[in-house]
């Protein structure tokens, strides 16, 4: 930044190099976060650009920046536009097609704690805030991404170049095995056809421009999240788990997988920790207590969300429209609080983040 001539318009950027970004915990000038400032007869405007709209600080950013100005001298009022520009991950440059940002994996250990729930939610709570979001369905063996997202009937389109075009719900781009097969018909695939899915998936779907795109992976350590992490980078995995001992030793596994691949562990969701009763409102653990916390204390993660075990969910899933669509719920906020601490701490791993060069893996023969 030039240094302005006119004092008063000094004094204004020296009072915003006192706010600092809450997670970067750098001041927002040298970030440039502050941009299109103007100052009109004491009037001040600029633009604040955050580093992804689903901020979980938004509004105590923007509070904190306005009283830094009004506290200059000349300044009759503050005007904050608040907007965003999400990062690209750096690695990406030149991998995939270029509109693609961030990749974030969800994963769990074992299947049946709900992590196509929350890839869903999560994809749909991320648009809702304003980002552009793709959802990809990476579970080949048993893809339910297409009935959870109400796209089940749709066939994606295949252009004359060969590049499949999504089908698009609630403002999330889709894409899954399930579009491609018999519902019914079992898919027994080895390794090499399974990294082949995944690369087409990466590199033959018209994504075109994404914040995020969320991958809902298989259960377990296998051949597709090896195939994924081998393929493109990923900015991180968000950890799956409920909170009883079986479900722990195995999300035990799957984060030891992902540190010795070294994809950043963005935090853990503890999935149907307790469920609060509709007719009395008391709330009961189902299973033990805890478990998500062992596990971010385990890995110094931290715990980005703690979602209640509520029959809602599972109706509106079965649907076709997940909770975050329908209800202004518990549960349903939930959700979102999610979707604003995994867009934080994507920005935080970006941030830290320098380019490498990687490349697509062919499949072996």
């Amino acid at each position: 930044m030039d240094t302005p001539h006119d004092p008063l318009e000094r004094s204004i950027w020296e009072a915003l190099k006192t706010c600092q970004e809450p997670e970067l915990r750098k001041d927002i000038v040298s970030l440039q976060m502050i941009r299109n400032l103007e100052v009109k007869e004491g009037v001040v405007s600029f633009d604040y650009v955050l580093t992804t709209p689903a901020c979980p600080l938004k509004m105590e950013m923007e509070a904190e920046a306005k009283a830094a100005v009004r506290k200059v001298p000349g300044v009759v009022d503050v005007q904050i536009r608040m907007t965003h520009d999400v990062k690209k991950d750096p690695r990406l440059e030149n991998v995939l097609p270029p509109g693609i940002k961030n990749i974030i994996a969800v994963a769990s250990g074992k299947g049946g704690v709900g992590k196509s729930t929350v890839s869903a939610n999560l994809a749909l709570a991320l648009a809702q805030e304003g980002a552009s979001v793709g959802l990809l369905d990476a579970d080949i063996y048993g893809p339910n991404q297409p009935q959870m997202m109400g796209v089940g009937n749709l066939t994606p389109e295949v252009r004359e170049d060969k590049k499949i075009i999504p089908p698009e719900a609630f403002g999330v781009k889709v894409m899954s095995m399930g579009f491609l097969m018999d519902p019914d018909a079992p898919v027994i695939w080895r390794g090499p056809m399974l990294h082949s899915a995944v690369v087409q998936f990466l590199k033959d779907v018209v994504w075109g421009d994404l914040d995020y795109l969320v991958i809902d992976l298989p259960p377990g350590t296998g051949d597709v999240q090896l195939s994924l992490c081998q393929s493109a980078p990923v900015v991180g995995t968000v950890l799956v788990t409920t909170p009883q001992s079986i479900a722990l030793s195995d999300v035990r596994k799957a984060a030891a997988m992902f540190e010795k691949l070294k994809v950043p562990l963005l935090g853990v969701v503890e999935n149907m920790g307790s469920f609060a009763c509709p007719h009395c409102g008391k709330s009961s653990a189902i299973f033990s207590e805890g478990g998500g916390r062992y596990v971010s204390e385990k890995y110094e993660i931290p715990i980005l969300g703690n979602i209640p075990l509520d029959p809602a969910v599972c109706e509106a899933g079965e649907s076709g429209r997940p909770i975050v669509t329908l209800e202004k719920s518990a549960t349903a906020q939930a959700f979102r609080l999610l979707a604003r601490q995994v867009a934080a701490r994507v920005s935080i791993v970006s941030a830290r983040t320098k380019p490498i060069e990687i490349k697509i893996k062919a499949a072996a023969a």
